[in-house]
């Protein structure tokens, strides 16, 4: 409802077990395999629409003949673009070459894309980084195919400037410090050091170099390649993978931070950022598709065989929560009954917000992603009702006429679509500098919907800014003259930056932030600002391990109820008539309702990482200091 929160990415993986020609045979496309990662991205564009990416590689292929191929975009529209450009050159292929219209073998020879391994990845740009560059997949090139390397994830590294330091004291001369290229280096590094050593051992063998490459391949250890490169990674991540000869990974960080599933049957190898997509693409059933645990790795070898390796040990499980109440799509089972309860578990403070007035209580929400939680969220106040409707029914006894039974089960839950979005106007919306008035026209809102005697409740998955809420949609409520609004976050105030994946890097962004800044004004206590800045200094130089996060204290003094009543009165815009409160989901409620996934850090500051601590203590020295920047 307020500010739309952009998450870093998706993944997609595909391994075709049999050859092009059982798929073309059974479903009539050589194509499959691209047509179902085609299928996969579309269903993952919630996790990034600023760019996508897809690679293929092509198995056996002989010396001069092109395995690899990469197409990626940054256009408004990345998937459509990738996939046009794949289709034009089949296309065009095909037209040129009729008579091998189902000659599979020439077209895997001939036509770029096709291939036994796929790859795919949308992204969201964080920080204005939208170039093309910028997209995944990253190629690592050599002319040895095992050294060849294709890497896409869905991730954030705190220790970056570490991981570039080990690089260059290996004696690389990396061409960026960012992470994916810091990350896809130090697997390469590895990938190089472990192909060199086979070749050495094979040799030793008595075999010659043509020879050896087919053994390479068979013996390459790609889990203990993993486990080299990722040992000093801190941050949250599902890396992908994709070896020169056929070897491909996908791994998942010790925290199980960011999300990884995969399936397998006798016809492929699938992982994604998330289940329903498997499922639906896949038409497969919710128990067929399992989680990545924490710390491990999905490794298929060029032979097709498939083993789950634990690369790093497991830590506590700290699932990303944000994935349940925001960016996962709510097709999942488990998904949709969470964001449900999310909403039932609010509705105890609505009720004392209104008054226990439900009569005069119209609910609504926005934006659509709410809207399983507005089902949670009324089904307790039917529920509430119901109860109601029992006591008042029980009390009236024989006595009880038609007229009045009839009165009584008429009450029920008042439910309008207060705000319809034109989705056609949102791309329109790049700049702050015109967002405002854009975003008043972003919402129609259905008149006459609400009754000046009515309060209005609106429900969102979070509130992290503030911004649109206070300067375009509040205004827009108003206009529909309740006398009051009500608006209420399925997900807990978001008090501190997040560094493992979702854009959310300044601290003076966030409008809990801003509520308890205002609370040490109010009460005098401004001094802790400063306090708490010197020690987050005493933090700068020091290794990760030893990082506290001192942010805390900044938070300590107020009660949440406090900071959730400081923001209403922010957000509440200058000469809007209506009274304005804002209601947060707790903390206790959060991890009732989606007990899989505790990891809260942007809720708590309980960071699952030391890299985490560090980042927050940065975060709060660049706000004391005036610095416009990210902390990571």
């Amino acid at each position: 409802m307020s500010d739309p929160i952009k998450h870093e990415c998706g993944i997609s993986l595909i391994r075709l077990l049999k050859p092009l020609e059982y798929y073309k045979e059974k479903y009539g496309t050589a194509f499959y395999g691209v047509n179902k990662m085609y299928l996969m991205m579309e269903k993952q564009h919630n996790r990034g629409q600023d760019g996508a990416g897809f690679a293929s590689i092509k198995m056996d292929m002989e010396p001069g003949e092109r395995y690899m191929s990469r197409v990626r975009s940054a256009q408004q529209q990345p998937i459509q673009d990738i996939f046009a450009q794949i289709n034009n050159r089949i296309n065009t292929a095909l037209a040129e070459n009729p008579e091998h219209e189902h000659d599979v073998a020439w077209q895997k020879k001939n036509i770029p894309y096709i291939g036994e391994l796929l790859m795919g990845h949308v992204r969201y740009g964080t920080f204005g980084k939208n170039s093309i560059e910028s997209v995944h997949p990253f190629l690592r090139q050599n002319n040895w195919m095992h050294r060849n390397l294709i890497v896409a994830g869905n991730f954030n590294m705190t220790n970056v400037d570490e991981l570039f330091g080990n690089l260059v004291e290996l004696g690389q001369h990396p061409k960026e410090k960012a992470d994916t290229v810091t990350v896809m280096e130090k697997i390469g590094h590895f990938l190089d050091d472990a192909v060199a050593k086979l070749y050495k051992q094979i040799k030793k063998e008595g075999y010659t170099k043509r020879e050896a490459s087919a053994l390479i391949a068979e013996r390459l250890n790609v889990a203990k390649i993993l486990r080299k490169a990722s040992k000093n990674w801190d941050g949250g991540y599902a890396m992908s993978g994709l070896i020169g000869h056929g070897d491909a990974f996908v791994m998942r960080d010790p925290a199980g931070i960011r999300p990884a599933y995969y399936y397998k049957d006798d016809e492929v190898v699938v992982v994604a950022s998330e289940r329903p997509v498997i499922q639906t693409v896949f038409n497969v059933n919710f128990d067929d598709v399992h989680e990545l645990d924490p710390g491990h790795a999905v490794i298929v070898k060029k032979s097709g065989s498939m083993d789950l390796k634990k690369i790093l040990e497991p830590t506590e499980r700290k699932a990303c929560s944000f994935e349940r109440i925001y960016f996962s799509r709510g097709s999942d089972k488990e998904i949709y009954q969470e964001r449900k309860k999310l909403g039932k578990l609010v509705f105890p403070e609505i009720l004392k917000s209104i008054d226990n007035d439900l009569e005069n209580t119209v609910f609504s929400y926005i934006p659509n992603t709410a809207e399983t939680s507005f089902f949670g969220m009324v089904k307790e106040a039917q529920n509430y009702l119901n109860k109601k409707k029992e006591e008042q029914i029980l009390a009236l006894g024989s006595n009880m006429k038609a007229e009045e039974l009839h009165k009584i089960l008429n009450i029920r839950p008042r439910i309008e679509k207060v705000a319809i979005k034109d989705a056609k106007l949102r791309t329109f919306i790049t700049q702050d500098s015109s967002r405002d008035d854009l975003v008043t026209h972003v919402y129609d809102i259905s008149y006459g919907s609400v009754k000046p005697t009515d309060n209005l409740v609106i429900i969102d998955d979070s509130i992290v800014r503030g911004t649109t809420l206070k300067r375009s949609i509040l205004k827009i409520l108003d206009r529909l003259s309740p006398k009051k609004i009500v608006v209420v976050s399925s997900a807990p105030q978001i008090r501190y930056p997040d560094c493992y994946g979702i854009d959310m890097a300044r601290l003076e962004d966030f409008v809990a932030f801003k509520a308890a800044l205002a609370l040490h004004e109010d009460h005098g206590t401004t001094h802790l600002v400063k306090e708490i800045y010197e020690k987050c200094l005493t933090q700068v130089g020091a290794s990760n391990k030893e990082a506290v996060n001192y942010v805390k204290e900044f938070y300590a003094p107020f009660s949440a109820k406090q900071i959730s009543k400081k923001i209403g009165e922010i957000l509440s815009p200058e000469g809007i008539n209506a009274e304005v409160e804002i209601i947060y989901q707790t903390i206790e409620g959060l991890h009732s309702a989606c007990p899989k996934n505790l990891g809260d850090w942007y809720f708590t500051g309980n960071y699952p990482t030391p890299g985490g601590n560090r980042v927050v203590n940065k975060a709060f020295i660049n706000f004391f200091e005036g610095k416009n920047e990210r902390a990571y």
